[in-house]
């Protein structure tokens, strides 16, 4: 039996407990999804696109996407970069080695973030293929910003998905089979292929935002 002059704070405590059971089980509260990732143009730059032919269930088996797309870009040249860019409110699924799915079979050794751009600066993780030619690299954006260290940010970012709506993370993936391990990852058709993905799914969520 709990004392009469526990009863205040007990009750206050179960009522904080309840603030995010009831936001995430019973209401589900998710943040409006303002940039479907098909938006993402079929050409960009000097690259045009065919979809993979991955099931359209994979996406959602894999990383738990509620929004995917994976699509095989090809150069003037006939180089292949793929470019897999899915949204998943289970951020760990799309943060924790991505490269084992999306690169299988491949031995890709991580060789840390490299940044890119300015204004803001870009924190893309780039893998390269340990037994033959081939690169890998990603980002990972949430509510606004690329994520650097992804464990860090979910530790400091706990109390406010507590208390407020549920939002995606997106990962953007690009690989190739054919860069050399010697060759810069800023001066690779995989890098220029990342960039313009990116600024295009930036350029689609300041439209829908606008809008």
């Amino acid at each position: 039996m709990i004392a009469p002059r526990y009863s205040l704070p007990v009750i206050a405590l179960l009522l904080v407990a309840l603030i995010p059971t009831v936001i995430h089980n019973y209401l589900g509260l998710q943040a409006k999804d303002d940039a479907p990732v098909e938006s993402i143009p079929t050409t960009l730059d000097n690259f045009v696109s065919k979809p993979s032919s991955r099931l359209a269930i994979w996406g959602k088996e894999t990383f738990n996407c509620h929004d995917w797309m994976e699509r095989m870009y090809t150069d003037e040249d006939g180089h292949v970069v793929r470019l897999f860019v899915g949204k998943s409110f289970d951020h760990k699924r799309l943060y924790h080695h991505p490269e084992l799915a999306l690169s299988y079979g491949n031995n890709m050794v991580n060789e840390g973030i490299q940044w890119v751009q300015e204004n803001p600066k870009i924190p893309v993780n780039v893998l390269r293929n340990n037994n033959k030619p081939g690169l890998a690299a990603y980002v990972l954006w949430y509510d606004g910003q690329f994520i650097e260290n992804p464990i860090q940010h979910q530790i400091k970012d706990t109390l406010k998905l507590l208390i407020s709506p549920k939002k995606p993370m997106t990962l953007l993936y690009v690989s190739d089979n054919y860069t050399n391990n010697s060759q810069s990852f800023n001066q690779t058709n995989t890098a220029q292929l990342l960039m313009s993905a990116i600024q295009n799914f930036e350029q689609i969520r300041g439209k829908r935002q606008a809008e």
